[in-house]
């Protein structure tokens, strides 16, 4: 679906360094497994040098998540922390020749697992900065500064970008209004005293991110759809549930969850998981609702 470099291939089925880590001295864990996607980055730090001799990690998520990794491994070993510090999540994405928009995330979870490892090597409880800040999407448990924070460090300008870079607002879509106020906060900063900012894109405009150059069919969408229902069902089903599709309008995928799954306590968080595959086969912003959403008809 997505155009990946020959880099991101290469380390997707070649990962470097993947697996544990012996002899680690500084262990960073970020992201989880129920929103999707978990890193552990484990460091071998020289005491007297503070240089990174070998770093390892383990990880679950997609292709982009465990290229990326990789590729942060490659990277660091040899820096001081100082160093390795200032990588970026576009110079993880750089390094591997680019990162389709919608898997940014991937790289943010790298700087993330690093900041987070080396914090853990010099006996700091890493904090990711974001205590503070208001929770913004409940779906990725996202809170505003992290929003704020990698909407700065990668310019972003609408709210389709926000969640390729931050997950945020890729399930039930009730944070975009706040994704919005933050984009209009931070754009306002950009502009300076006395300039009008104009206001951030919404996730349709030419500004955001283009979708696969050709437009889905119905059918081919329905098709779409199914292959993502698939492969979560499995999963579903080692659990004693399962989900079927009930119907499609629009932006909007209405489901059946069976079995264990029909009123489970983790229902919000099986849909959200769910909504974000289908964003990222669809190459647009959907969303996953339990058939008992579905408008009545007339």
């Amino acid at each position: 679906m997505w155009e990946y470099s020959d880099k991101v291939r290469e380390h997707f089925f070649n990962p470097r360094n993947s697996g544990p880590l012996e002899e680690a001295n500084g262990i960073g864990d970020v992201g989880s497994i129920q929103c999707g996607d978990a890193l552990r980055l484990m460091l071998k730090v020289e005491p007297e040098t503070e240089i990174i001799q070998d770093a390892h990690f383990q990880t679950f998520g997609c292709g982009s998540a465990i290229a990326s990794s990789s590729a942060l491994t490659e990277m660091i070993k040899g820096m001081t922390l100082d160093e390795a510090l200032k990588v970026s999540n576009q110079d993880i994405a750089d390094f591997l020749d680019g990162l389709p928009p919608e898997k940014m995330h991937c790289s943010v979870m790298g700087r993330e697992a690093l900041q987070a490892a080396i914090a853990n090597y010099r006996g700091e409880e890493w904090s990711d900065d974001h205590e503070e800040g208001a929770l913004i999407c409940k779906c990725f448990a996202v809170d505003a500064v992290m929003i704020e924070d990698v909407v700065k460090a990668n310019n972003l300008n609408t709210v389709e970008e926000v969640t390729f870079y931050t997950k945020a607002g890729g399930g039930c879509a009730a944070c975009h209004e706040g994704i919005e106020e933050i984009l209009a906060k931070v754009m306002a900063e950009r502009a300076g005293p006395g300039e009008v900012s104009p206001p951030p894109a919404c996730p349709a405009t030419p500004e955001a991110p283009k979708p696969p150059s050709t437009k889905l069919t119905l059918v081919q969408k329905i098709k779409k759809i199914e292959e993502v229902l698939d492969s979560v069902r499995p999963m579903l089903q080692r659990d004693h549930g399962d989900v079927e599709l009930a119907d499609v309008q629009g932006k909007k995928i209405y489901v059946h969850l069976k079995g264990a799954c029909s009123g489970c306590m983790m229902e919000a968080a099986t849909l959200g998981g769910i909504q974000q595959k289908m964003i990222e086969a669809l190459g647009e912003l959907v969303q996953v609702l339990p058939s008992s959403h579905m408008p009545a008809e007339a």
